[in-house]
């Protein structure tokens, strides 16, 4: 087993009422102008004052930019980055889910490296720490919030860039189950099943370690208990609480093993056709999954147990085979479209997008290398 790093923030906070407690601590640490990075729905439901009210009375000023997309552009990074110069901000809050926190790391790092977003595609291409940045999750599933990948569309080249970089790491996670009770049973699924990707991939990918093994199998297990009474009751405050501890618990396992060619191929897709990334995922999962068997069934077996299937008395294959039927039928009970026809994606656009996935940086971890027609075969059988 090769030498393992492991990457966190330094404070995590999980749990119903943190939120508060995390105002104290910001105002403990000497931070006081914030950016707020958001969007405009929660913007629009009072959240965002909510969180202004908070910090103000910790005495922290705060503007906002809610001009953040679904799939966050450069340009929005940009545009965040002038609102904080213009106000001298000394740190950022990202509140809301991956795309918030995505775009509010592309504005922290740009702002203490300098130079453009773009300049940091790839792995550890900057050279100081970012701007201190909080993330407030709204959502359960990218755990966006305390991993190291920032996912920032270029929209010249129509790609999702992929920044895998130590210093986009946030000081302080915050997971406060009450500001998911709001979310939309779409999102509540996407977001979930994108938690469960995390969890998959990392745990058959080639930078597996016992550390991320351990996290990987165990939000497989809360995912499967959970997901359906999150997205069927999303005032079920205990499914939501087990939801947000799972999607932590995958990023813990992702943010160190890595991803796969879910991830790699998934991204073409969000940055293409701009389709929301979790549905994505959702949709391509069993069929990598198939692709990844015959080198991975042992792992999918293992998987399989987790999500609380009998398959002692199968061999690797047939236990890999279960793992992918459970994920189907998991799929479907919180109502993701059936196959990439039903998200309007086109058969011709194949090979521009398997050309890309494989520069992706998230499928150098997938447990077996593909060819171009192969990643293409995957996109096909997916339809």
């Amino acid at each position: 087993m090769a030498a393992a790093t492991f990457y966190i923030p330094s404070v995590n906070m999980i749990g119903s009422g943190c939120l508060e407690e995390a105002a104290k601590t910001m105002q403990e640490q000497g931070l006081r102008h914030a950016l707020i990075v958001t969007d405009r729905v929660l913007n629009d439901i009072g959240v965002v004052a909510q969180v202004q009210q908070l910090l103000a009375a910790q005495d922290i000023q705060s503007c906002v930019y809610d001009g953040t997309h679904p799939n966050p552009t450069t340009s929005n990074v940009e545009q965040g980055l002038a609102l904080l110069r213009e106000h001298q901000c000394d740190c950022v809050i990202s509140l809301g889910g991956g795309s918030p926190h995505d775009c509010a790391k592309g504005i922290a790092l740009v702002a203490t490296n300098g130079g453009d977003i773009k300049d940091y595609e790839g792995v550890d291409r900057s050279a100081k720490p970012q701007l201190p940045m909080v993330a407030i999750n709204t959502t359960a599933g990218t755990a966006s919030e305390m991993t190291r990948f920032c996912i920032i569309t270029d929209e010249v080249r129509h790609i999702k860039m992929a920044i895998v970089d130590k210093h986009v790491t946030p000081i302080l996670s915050v997971n406060d189950p009450h500001l998911m009770a709001g979310m939309p049973k779409g999102l509540t699924a996407a977001t979930g099943m994108d938690a469960l990707t995390h969890a998959i991939e990392a745990y058959v990918s080639s930078a597996a370690n016992p550390i991320t093994d351990a996290c990987a199998l165990k939000a497989v297990t809360m995912i499967m208990a959970s997901l359906r009474d999150a997205v069927n009751d999303g005032k079920n405050m205990q499914a939501r609480e087990d939801m947000a501890y799972a999607q932590f618990l995958a990023g813990m396992a992702f943010n160190n093993a890595s991803l796969g060619y879910v991830h790699a191929m998934a991204h073409q897709l969000g940055g293409f056709y701009n389709l929301p990334h979790g549905v994505c995922n959702a949709v391509l999962l069993p069929h990598v999954q198939e692709f990844n068997a015959s080198v991975a069934a042992g792992r999918l077996k293992d998987v399989a147990v987790a999500m609380g299937l009998e398959v002692s008395n199968l061999n690797d294959s047939q236990g890999a085979a279960a793992c992918i039927a459970a994920i189907r039928k998991l799929a479907q009970d919180v109502g993701i479209p059936a196959g990439l026809r039903d998200l309007q994606v086109k058969e011709e656009d194949f090979d521009t997008l398997a050309a890309n996935a494989l520069k992706d940086a998230c499928g150098f971890t997938n447990p077996i290398q593909a060819s171009h027609e192969q990643i293409v075969a995957i996109f096909k059988a997916a339809m």
